[in-house]
């Protein structure tokens, strides 16, 4: 029998070990051609075209999702925190100095924002405008079903809606490796090598998307919490105005 010299003893014991951490670390590609996918939910074995589509289906069928991130439309960012199920959804959506609060619980849509988001924004606005405004200052307002920013607002507290209009790659589907997103290992695929996109798909349990990046640099998305429930409640009455079929001006 040769004798292993010592030195190379401990060389191989201290790259297996090292070997082991990476794996066991991050899920990506160990050494010695472990594979990457072993102990997943499989998806990173099939095509770009294939994992997309269980994405999507994972993605509808899910109860319920936090979305956050940033999404460019026409020219202006919104900044988006939301949480979406079935019936409805609620959060904030910012955009250049404003800040306001959705809420949806079913057809019923409310809209919280400051004074000055709801203050009549051409010159020389008269002490009514501003008085009218205050009174509106940290309450929900319900928006009417037949008012324009029903329509303009709804879509951020509808999941299929957002999804829909979010989770698009655009061009030739590719896949992009092994990575990992807090803690969770994932599946890369790409729309035209990135250019048209890319997104993070988790490969642990269901294959929910977890991270978008929207083409031509029109925002970052991450999606989180999917399944967990969250309270879903109409505001009281207290904390609420309705205005029938119109709302104020603004």
């Amino acid at each position: 029998m040769t004798a292993i010299p010592q030195g190379r003893t401990h060389r191989a014991a201290l790259i297996s070990a090292m070997c082991a951490l990476v794996v066991t670390g991050t899920g990506l590609t160990g050494c010695g051609g472990e594979d990457p996918n072993a102990g997943t939910n499989g998806v990173g074995k099939l095509s770009a075209e294939e994992i997309q589509d269980r994405t999507n289906r994972a993605a509808r069928g899910a109860d319920a999702v936090h979305l956050s991130g940033s999404v460019v439309s026409n020219g202006r960012t919104y900044k988006l925190d939301m949480r979406l199920k079935a019936d409805g959804g609620t959060g904030s959506v910012t955009t250049q100095d404003t800040t306001f609060r959705l809420l949806r619980v079913g057809e019923h849509l409310f809209l919280k924002a400051d004074a000055d988001f709801w203050a009549d924004d051409k010159d020389g606005k008269g002490d009514a405008d501003v008085q009218a405004a205050e009174k509106l200052d940290g309450l929900f307002v319900k928006v009417p079903q037949g008012d324009p920013a029903y329509q303009r607002f709804s879509g951020f507290t509808d999941k299929d809606v957002l999804l829909d209009g979010l989770l698009t790659l655009h061009g030739t589907l590719a896949t992009d490796g092994h990575h990992e997103r807090s803690g969770i290992r994932t599946i890369r695929i790409t729309g035209d090598k990135g250019s048209g996109g890319t997104l993070d798909v988790s490969l642990e349990g269901k294959p929910y998307p977890l991270l978008l990046a929207r083409a031509g640099g029109a925002g970052t998305i991450r999606l989180t919490d999917w399944g967990k429930d969250f309270p879903l409640e109409e505001p009281a009455k207290n904390e609420m105005v309705d205005y029938g079929q119109q709302l104020p001006e603004s």
